[in-house]
């Protein structure tokens, strides 16, 4: 296992938990850790991509990446 995996799984571990708690009603989707949780973790699978490049995979983190960071930026000006 390279860094590279160990970086992509820790982002897949991110997403998943954040969307575990999510579901289980502990977070927000719509608040700063949720967004947070999904805009780290697919920046991190987009590091290990990096390695060994998947164009679909990179196409689903970087909307998924700018769609919570879009999210980051709304709340923030909401503030």
């Amino acid at each position: 296992m390279t860094i590279y995996d160990t970086v992509g799984l820790a982002g897949t571990a991110l997403i998943l938990g954040t969307y575990a708690l999510t579901v289980g009603g502990r977070i927000d989707a719509r608040r700063a850790p949720a967004l947070t949780g999904n805009f780290l973790g697919a920046s991190l699978i987009l590091v290990s991509l990096s390695h060994d490049f998947n164009l679909s995979a990179a196409i689903v983190e970087s909307a998924w990446a700018l769609i919570a960071g879009i999210g980051l930026i709304r709340a923030a000006l909401k503030r």
